[in-house]
């Protein structure tokens, strides 16, 4: 090959590759490139750092909570609102009227799950759909008696009513019950990705059953007067208000991995992908993270 035929071949080369290597140089890396974090949780959506300690400002009696994949909603349970609050900075972003009572709060992927429980002589109960991006309430469903907790399956709305003793089994796109199931003094709902767990307020435990048709598959101690509880993608924690306390509990087995002090009434629960949100009842009207 002649010098001039060699020369040419590496000018067209060049020419092809140049794009490549100028991409190469200049375009930065995206995504998550080193993390320490733990692939396997659900609803990892963003991670950020935040002061431990942190406790926010709510409204009147702020009860349980649900993330959104960016924000957290908070029941204000005298106030018959829910809080939309960014957890970063603890800044309130809105604060949209519900139903009577507000407790448990739920988030299908794109709608906020309410809770209304009945105050007396009030026959309100019922859950309150709306749309998370701007707080519009899309409906409203009668359940059982005394609902308190909620929870999303992927397809279906979970009610726990502690006045029915029993679980209320909704369809999320439209809010028609597809079954209620009895499991005893019902408070707080859960799903673990195939099993809905409820707190038992009465008998201080928790119920396993399985979501596909409500079949108890066991019963597990935990502290004083079970409330709220969150899964965090591999284990199921539950606020025990009496007691003061969260209890974590291994989602497979049930088996009690730890029990922590909080030191103050604890209500409702929820994870954000890497930490425990707790909301405080009492004088404290705080939400504070794990």
């Amino acid at each position: 090959m002649s010098k001039s035929i060699h020369w040419a071949a590496l000018s067209v080369l060049t020419l092809l590759l140049l794009p490549f290597l100028t991409l190469a140089q200049v375009a930065p890396d995206t995504g998550v490139v080193h993390s320490t974090k733990n692939p396997s949780q659900i609803a990892i959506l963003h991670w950020y750092d935040a002061n431990l300690t942190t406790t926010f400002p709510v409204g009147n009696g702020p009860m349980w909570m649900a993330f959104d994949g960016a924000n957290l909603w908070v029941a204000n349970f005298f106030d018959n609102s829910v809080a939309k609050v960014q957890p970063s900075t603890g800044k309130v972003l809105g604060t949209f009227p519900v139903g009577s009572g507000p407790q448990g709060v739920a988030f299908d992927g794109a709608n906020i799950w309410v809770v209304n429980n009945f105050f007396p002589g009030v026959s309100n109960a019922n859950v309150t759909k709306l749309r998370a991006s701007d707080g519009k309430v899309l409906g409203t469903f009668p359940v059982g008696m005394g609902p308190t907790g909620v929870a999303f399956d992927g397809a279906n709305i979970w009610v726990a009513n502690s006045g029915g003793n029993s679980v209320t089994k909704l369809r999320a796109s439209d809010g028609k019950v597809l079954g209620t199931f009895n499991v005893g003094a019902a408070y707080g709902v859960a799903f673990d990705g195939a099993n809905i767990w409820v707190t038992g307020l009465v008998d201080n435990i928790v119920t396993k059953l399985r979501a596909r048709d409500g079949q108890v598959l066991g019963t597990f101690a935990v502290g004083a007067y079970p409330r709220g509880i969150v899964f965090d993608g591999s284990n199921i924690w539950v606020a025990n208000q009496v007691s003061g306390s969260v209890t974590k509990l291994r989602a497979r087995d049930g088996k009690v991995l730890g029990t922590f002090d909080l030191g103050s009434e604890v209500e409702g629960m929820a994870f954000d992908g890497a930490s425990i949100w707790v909301s405080h009842g009492g004088p404290s009207q705080t939400i504070s993270k794990m």
